[in-house]
């Protein structure tokens, strides 16, 4: 029902501040006879754009998931990704192996899922096998026969050769002898060895007779000595090749099963081939086995194994994956994201080797999906720069962030990068998504799916039992007391009011699912087996009990006249406007005396809060809409010759949003009439320059912040608010508030118009304009007109 006063303002009934959820609405007594919710509710866009963005495949529909916190925006994504995720394939193994040839380049290997543990597993059972077989192979009869007939064949030649040596060497006057030098031919005379020194005695011509004869000679046993070296190399080869052949004959049977094994894998093909050669490079140290050593401070210290460079780094193990992979990762450093390459301090020197390469989210989502917070991507300044070249490049990359910054850096290992297709879907809110599509011309071209959540939906008859539905879900899964018809009831009448619209449920699940925990605290408090409305009541009272301390203390303020309130009488220029603080989780209205001064000038309307640089650029916007409101109406024949300071009462922080601008004006133009303003009703709307009212926010806030200060004294019955029309809409006030308006305690009134505002507010027609353009003299209208007129005069006549 509709209450007209003044034929034009509509005074609201109850029905109008309130909706209200019957019990009988539901078909159960409580949640225990409903079936659990199991799909996401009042987001069908976003889940059809979800939907979309997962399935499509081409490069660059990566996802921004946009929306508030608690709309279930992250439930949806990990429902619908492992959803899609279970049917599947599994990706491929990723591991390092060492590389042979440049140790700091490790090379990547791809294997199917599983086989990269088989490979690990098979290649550690070699490693630890084949000391033991080369070590009996080397110590076994045959082996020590064969290296000895070879060794025996090679000794008897030298033998030979050295001799037939010496027999040339005495057949000329020599014997060849041994010194530290190497072998020296030492001169023979009269059957007795003469030294260097007594030779130089001897008379000259025997001296040169001697010297003539050993140079020939000593030119012979150069070119036998070379020889002799050949033979050498040759009995070393020879032992080589033995030892490689016997060697070989010990590995070859255990690589071929490997071989075997993994035919259809060139890459593993081609590191056993490299880790059979590096064997039998390093046969010694495979026979001889791990030594300790003593190393810096006498610390005893056991060398590096050769058998590490033959260990398979498995940095992605898909051996147990059912499905692609999907990794959420809540924290993404650059670190945790794409990986990094540890080291180890040995005796104050950092060590690392492509073992200790160690893997990252990223790398684990390969193939898959990758869910990340989009404010954590910018804690690292990294994190998100690499982020974007590896979806563009479609590689990932373990980097050294120094080097990656273009810093100097030490020598390090740099892995072979390896191919990225993965799914990213980015979650966070719309003023991200609007910063980064804006500045970054990449971000267009890598993510150009949105699934945008909202935070309502219709309050219809299906989603109000699908509201139901969700709250048998969470009492079922979380083990809650289920809720009974009227807590349900409750609860839908709390949904609407969190979205602040009668004909919308909110979709924040995440406040609905707090609310229905707490509740569950207090029924279990009185040992009730179902929660009822008045655990519910109880649960948004001690809510609000918890935050509104600040509320209080202006209230009580107001009580004892430190902040001047007026909610009886009337006064010129002054009007009671509403604002909303905010602290964090609870909001409250609180009402502002709003005052106007005018007087003759050329200033026009002055904001008293933007002169002392308190104003936002909003408040300072709805001022100026006054003055074109201003001109519109009483300066279209005559220059506007007006000063009219504006200023919030006692207020002492910053003042923003132009849903004050409505009472500024009504302030004004009761100043310039001279017609006083009832202080019992108190004022909010914004306003355009044509004189229409606005909606604004927060009006529940509002209103029921007046309310509470109304009634520190008493209830009049005249005191009330006055809202835009279009703001009934969004009334869903306290049921106290509702009562007192039943009662007749306190009224609602909804305008359209500034002209209706103002007779609501004065008692006197705010008047219209005739065919030659004037309002009746007794009007506002008019009376507003005279006192510009003769502020016009008055300036024209000073000049």
């Amino acid at each position: 029902m509709i209450i007209l006063v003044n034929e034009m303002v509509v005074k609201l009934v109850p029905d109008d501040c309130r909706s209200v959820c019957p019990d009988y609405e539901f078909d159960c007594g409580s949640t225990a006879g409903l079936s659990p919710l199991q799909e996401i509710i009042g987001q069908q866009r976003a889940v059809k754009a979800l939907q979309f963005g997962l399935r499509i495949r081409d490069k660059g529909f990566n996802i921004f998931v946009s929306g508030r916190p608690g709309t279930g925006r992250k439930t949806a994504v990990d429902s619908y990704i492992r959803q899609l995720a279970k049917d599947m394939p599994e990706p491929d193994d990723w591991a390092y192996v060492n590389n042979f040839h440049d140790s700091q380049s490790p090379e990547a290997l791809r294997l199917p899922a599983g086989m990269g543990m088989e490979l690990k597993r098979d290649l550690e059972k070699f490693v630890a096998g084949i000391t033991t077989a080369l070590r009996e192979a080397f110590e076994s009869g045959d082996y020590v026969q064969r290296r000895t007939n070879a060794l025996r064949e090679m000794d008897q030649a030298r033998k030979d050769f050295v001799a037939g040596m010496n027999q040339e060497a005495v057949e000329k006057g020599f014997i060849i002898t041994q010194s530290p030098i190497g072998l020296m031919l030492v001169p023979v005379l009269d059957g007795k060895q003469i030294s260097e020194e007594e030779l130089s005695q001897l008379p000259t011509p025997v001296r040169k007779e001697v010297e003539g004869r050993r140079e020939p000679l000593q030119a012979g046993l150069q070119q036998s000595l070379l020889k002799l070296r050949d033979m050498d190399r040759n009995a070393e080869d020879t032992v080589y090749q033995l030892n490689r052949q016997v060697a070989t004959l010990v590995l070859e049977p255990r690589l071929f099963e490997l071989r075997l094994k993994f035919k259809d894998h060139e890459g593993v093909i081609e590191f056993l081939r490299h880790v059979q050669e590096d064997i039998l490079d390093h046969l010694p140290d495979f026979v001889r086995g791990e030594q300790t050593v003593q190393g810096p401070f006498g610390i005893p210290v056991t060398p590096d194994s050769s058998k590490r460079n033959y260990v398979i780094n498995l940095i992605v193990d898909n051996s147990e994956a059912k499905g692609a992979p999907v990794e959420m990762e809540r924290n993404p450093t650059y670190f945790r994201l794409f990986g990094a390459t540890e080291k180890e301090a040995r005796f104050g020197a950092l060590l690392t080797d492509y073992t200790m390469i160690r893997a990252g989210v990223a790398h684990k989502a390969n193939g898959g999906f990758l869910v990340l917070p989009v404010e954590g991507l910018f804690q690292d300044p990294l994190t998100w720069p690499s982020l974007k070249q590896t979806l563009a490049v479609g590689r990932l990359e373990i980097e050294e962030p120094a080097a990656r910054m273009g810093y100097m850096v030490t020598k390090t290992l740099h892995p072979q990068p390896i191919p990225f297709d993965a799914k990213v879907i980015l979650v966070g809110d719309a003023y991200a998504y609007e910063l980064l599509y804006a500045g970054d011309k990449d971000f267009r071209d890598l993510f150009k799916v949105k699934a945008d959540f909202d935070v309502s939906m219709d309050r219809t008859a299906e989603n109000i039992q699908l509201y139901a539905q969700f709250v048998c879900m969470l009492c079922t899964k979380e083990k809650l007391r289920h809720v009974d018809s009227s807590a349900l009831a409750a609860v839908i009448d709390h949904g609407s009011r969190l979205v602040e619209d009668k004909s919308k449920l909110s979709t924040l699940f995440a406040e609905i699912g707090n609310l229905i925990r707490e509740a569950n605290f207090y029924a279990g408090e009185e040992g009730a087996e179902l929660v009822e409305r008045k655990h519910i009541n109880k649960a948004l009272e001690e809510k609000v009990y918890r935050s509104n301390m600040i509320q209080e203390r202006l209230q009580e303020m107001i009580r004892k006249g430190v902040l001047l309130i007026e909610t009886s009488g009337k006064k010129v220029g002054q009007v009671n406007g509403l604002s909303v603080l905010g602290l964090g989780d609870y909001a409250f209205g609180m009402p502002s005396k709003i005052t106007a001064s005018v007087g003759v000038g050329k200033e026009g309307v002055v904001n008293v809060e933007r002169e002392a640089q308190m104003s936002g650029p909003s408040h300072t916007k709805g001022i100026v809409i006054l003055g074109g409101y201003l001109n519109d109406c009483f300066a279209r024949e005559q220059p506007l010759s007006l000063s009219a300071k504006l200023t919030f009462e006692q207020s002492y922080a910053g003042v923003d949003g132009d849903s004050a601008s409505s009472t500024e004006l009504y302030a004004i133009l009761s100043a310039l009439s001279g017609k006083p303003i009832d202080q019992s009703i108190a004022v909010t709307g914004s306003v355009n320059q044509k004189g229409e009212v606005q909606a604004i926010g927060g009006v529940n806030e509002k209103i029921e912040g007046y309310f509470d200060v109304c009634r520190l004294t008493r209830l009049t019955g005249d005191q009330g608010v006055m809202i835009p029309a279009s703001n009934v809409q969004n009334l869903m006030l306290r049921e106290d508030v509702v009562a007192a308006i039943r009662k007749e305690n306190f009224s609602i009134w909804a305008v359209s118009t500034i002209d209706e505002g103002i007779e609501h507010l004065t008692g006197v027609r705010a008047g219209q304009r005739n065919a030659k353009g004037e309002y009746p003299k007794s009007s506002i209208n008019g009376l507003v007109q005279a006192r510009l007129s003769d502020m016009a005069d008055r300036v024209k006549d000073f000049r």
